[in-house]
């Protein structure tokens, strides 16, 4: 007999079916025995008539424990008292594939390191896998609208010879006879593709940060998503596709999971409207300095406390829970980012806020060698290592730019979670590197 999931029993009434999952609750009465079974689509309760003397399949239904990995076969049976789904299973056949232990070690409100301690005891609860199924209608989401835009996708080194970025948040790795790096970002690879001619370009995969970090947004493996686009004129051209994009990825999230979300996570996920505010890093510190904020002095990035401040003015008065940062300082941006002729000091760059927590950073890209040298040269960057990311732009190379973020932020943020670890399937950080 095949197996049958728990979200088709409506549709089985009064047939025999062979049900496989785990043991969420026990009740043994005086005179009738529940077991509430729980599989990857929902709950079901199972009934069984307890025998004088008991039954040989009464006492093993005792036996059984919470958590326990089972195989039931029974006959569906409609009972509108019964309140999951208005239907019960008949216990015919009861197999224990594998007995858990009688002391669950974790409940849902045991504390965070102690469930990610037993992560995959805490990935049964249904509103962790809710997290993993949001995650994958989005990811599907974020292909369908790249493909359509005739995006192509790359997947770059994740081993590098020298720093894609910073080399103050490298992991060293033994290669051989030589010492190699955990990529930070694939940054450089993005634009080798601009100049190999690709157009557009995603990626979607695993980067290393040795970031010594402690907060709830941080962590030092992650699934960052990359996008680089040719031809662009300006920084703009790549905050219109990201508002579009995302509009895209939250609209069908939204139709697909918004009332289990509501549900599960008691928040409501709202698709924005288009396009984005934007504000200029000095127009924002402004605004925060009117409103009795304090801001970070000029030729600084904003804090974290200054990104939740100005979200909630942007929110109040736009009515957007999204917006854009843009014109940051060169003090602040790699050498590779693009400046504005008449503001050298100034990159053509942004950051994207959403409810109070950056979530992604991007910019055009500076794409003309002898100035990729020269802005090199005045932030102090040793282009040795780096030649062969210079090379790229050394016989013709088209103007563009892009933006990346890390996966967990945006599942974070849409399910109202405070930490990235909720949303991440197994947390790397300073000192988590178990399970």
């Amino acid at each position: 007999m095949k197996r049958t999931l728990i979200a088709e029993l409506p549709g089985l009434i009064s047939e025999r079916v062979r049900l496989r999952g785990w043991v969420n609750a026990l009740r043994d009465q005086k005179r009738v025995q529940f077991i509430v079974l729980r599989d990857e689509t929902g709950l079901a309760q199972v009934v069984l008539a307890k025998g004088d003397p008991p039954s040989e399949l009464n006492e093993r239904l005792s036996a059984l424990t919470v958590e326990s990995a089972v195989t039931i076969v029974g006959t569906v049976a409609a009972d509108e008292r019964v309140n999951l789904g208005g239907l019960e299973l008949k216990l015919e056949e009861l197999e224990v594939d594998s007995l858990a232990e009688p002391e669950v070690p974790i409940a849902a409100d045991s504390a965070l390191d102690k469930r990610i301690d037993w992560r995959y005891l805490d990935l049964r609860r249904p509103d962790r896998k809710l997290i993993f199924e949001v995650q994958t209608t989005a990811e599907q989401a974020m292909r369908e609208f790249w493909r359509k835009e005739q995006f192509i996708e790359i997947h770059t080194p994740k081993l590098m010879g020298s720093a894609s970025e910073s080399g103050a948040e490298l992991f060293k790795a033994e290669y051989f006879d030589r010492t190699a790096y955990l990529a930070q970002s694939p940054q450089f690879y993005k634009q080798m593709a601009m100049a190999a001619g690709f157009g557009k370009v995603f990626e979607v995969g695993p980067v290393f940060r040795a970031n010594p970090s402690f907060t709830s947004r941080h962590d030092t493996e992650f699934t960052s998503v990359d996008v680089e686009i040719s031809w662009v004129d300006s920084h703009e051209d790549v905050m219109s596709f990201e508002e579009r994009w995302l509009a895209h990825v939250l609209t069908t999230v939204k139709e697909a999971h918004g009332e289990q979300i509501a549900q599960s996570f008691d928040t409501a996920l709202v698709v924005p409207e288009l396009p984005f505010p934007r504000i200029t890093l000095e127009d924002a510190k402004e605004l925060l300095r009117e409103a009795g904020h304090d801001a970070p002095p000029a030729g600084h990035d904003l804090d974290p406390p200054s990104e939740r401040a100005l979200s909630a003015i942007v929110s109040e008065r736009h009515g957007n829970e999204f917006a854009f940062v843009t014109d940051y300082p060169t003090s602040v941006r790699p050498f590779y980012h693009m400046r504005y002729e008449d503001r050298p000091t100034v990159t053509k760059s942004f950051d994207l806020l959403w409810r109070g927590i950056e979530l992604t950073t991007g910019a055009q890209r500076e794409h003309r060698y002898d100035k990729l040298l020269a802005q090199a040269d005045e932030k102090k960057v040793d282009v040795g290592p780096i030649q062969y990311y210079l090379d790229f732009f050394r016989f013709g190379a088209p103007p563009h730019g892009g933006f990346g973020f890390g996966l967990t932020r945006l599942l974070m943020q849409m399910l109202g979670q405070e930490n990235v670890r909720e949303v991440t399937f197994l947390y790397r950080g300073p000192h988590r590197l178990e399970p």
